[in-house]
């Protein structure tokens, strides 16, 4: 290094950092990633289904290399009620090769991220707070951490949903509570053999359950419950408006669903492991159109607001690498010309553009909108439900067809025609 001056500073440990720093090494560049935590991993208590085929293009052999827990060949959607529930139960063996989606636990993960760093030259720095940018007029040129700083020619923001760094540069404002969600998570230990017998899966295979309704007692969010080797993770993603306007606490919220019968079967003779939450961007769409850029910056990840919920599928970590891969070739870019200007950087915004990131992030940009709507939180489920009484109940009286059972649900519910028919179109136009 020239004057002890980096190529690149990486500010952030999780996917989206590590996957940037790796192909920058892998490029001949000299790069630093600096992590928080006193360990790569050690302070992340998220985890989650990761769509881990574009980790391939990265890390060749990803699924048999990496420590992931579980590949997902079952997805689950579930409508909940407090004494019912209708669920979507989709098994596919074409999910199971190519590997489609895996179950991680980002402590394992991470450090494993790292260590593949390190393998390329990346200098891996932890327990190292960033807290503010070094200028150069208006060009970010390094970091300071405490009374150190560390140069750079490009510095890249891998920092998480606050990214206080993307505050201080002016790409981002302040999140309001409605962009804002927090995930609270239970890991329940089961041994292997016992997890697989109870969600009837084969040796190594996971499900991954989505869940809407009774979960949140009403708060706008979700529930979700999947399987590692030899543990559940369940919990629920809750948004901070609405939290804060129901007057309950995310904590009551997250025993309430674990003690659903629903939920407490599957988790019958577990031992806790580990709880904690974590901060989330619900409406990453919107908070994704904000600058990324500035001359030497890029955002990426979670900083960027790459995470997607389209009520089949929760995703952050696919688009985080992606992101991570598109801003690796943009500052490649900009250090092979010599050019670290604001159109310099912009080159990163074209390149997300081009990936399935961008593409599934403008695809699905009215789906944060959809899910304010309030009959999903309580009216929807219930309907459903009572659709499917109507079907199974037989009673000794005649029965009547599915659309007469239909007709008779719906003009029952608080749902009516009108507003079920706006919100198939929503559905529709959004999903």
């Amino acid at each position: 290094m020239e004057d002890d001056v980096f190529d690149v500073i990486v500010v952030g440990g999780g996917v989206a950092g590590c996957v940037t720093a790796y192909q920058l090494a892998r490029a001949g560049r000299s790069v630093a990633l600096l992590e928080r935590a006193a360990t790569p991993g050690s302070k992340n208590l998220s985890g989650g289904v990761f769509y881990c085929r574009v980790m391939d293009q990265v890390f060749p052999g990803f699924v048999e290399e990496a420590p992931v827990e579980r590949r997902i060949t079952r997805n689950c959607v579930s409508l909940l009620n407090e004494s019912s529930g209708v669920t979507v139960d989709y098994w596919d063996a074409r999910l199971a090769e190519p590997v489609n989606a895996v179950s991680v636990l980002r402590g394992r993960l991470d450090a494993w991220l790292a260590e593949q760093c390190e393998a390329v030259g990346v200098a891996v720095l932890p327990g190292v707070r960033v807290d503010a940018l070094l200028r150069d007029a208006d060009q970010v040129v390094g970091v300071r951490a405490d009374e150190e700083e560390l140069r750079g020619r490009v510095v890249i923001l891998a920092d998480g949903v606050n990214s206080f760094l993307a505050r201080e540069a002016g790409l981002r404002a302040k999140e309001p509570p409605k962009h804002l969600a927090v995930g609270i998570k239970s890991v329940i230990g089961l041994p292997a053999q016992r997890l697989e017998e109870r969600f009837g899966l084969a040796q190594g295979e996971g499900v991954a359950y989505a869940v809407v309704g009774d979960c949140t007692q009403g708060v706008a969010g979700g529930g979700f419950l999947y399987t590692n080797a030899d543990s559940v993770s369940v919990g629920v993603v809750l948004r901070l408006d609405d939290l804060a306007a129901s007057g309950r606490t995310a904590s009551d919220i997250h025993d309430h669903f674990l003690d659903h019968p629903a939920i407490s079967r599957q988790l019958a003779g577990g031992t806790p492991l580990e709880y904690g939450c974590h901060l989330t961007i619900e409406a990453g769409p919107q908070a994704v159109r904000q600058d990324l850029t500035a001359p030497g910056l890029l955002v990426v990840g979670d900083a960027a607001g790459f995470t997607l919920n389209t009520g089949f599928t929760i995703r952050g970590m696919d688009l985080a690498a992606a992101s991570g891969m598109a801003a690796a070739r943009a500052a490649n870019a900009a250090l092979d010309a010599g050019d670290l200007s604001q159109r310099s950087m912009d080159r990163y915004r074209a390149e997300l553009a081009a990936t399935f990131a961008g593409r599934d992030m403008r695809t699905y940009a009215h789906a944060p909108a959809f899910f304010e709507n309030r009959l999903l939180y309580r009216d929807v489920g219930l309907l459903a439900a009572d659709v499917m009484h109507g079907v199974y109940s037989l009673d000794t009286s005649p029965r009547s067809h599915l659309r007469d059972v239909a007709r008779h649900a719906v003009a029952g519910s608080h749902v009516g025609w009108r507003r079920l028919a706006g919100l198939v179109f929503a559905a529709v136009r959004s999903l």
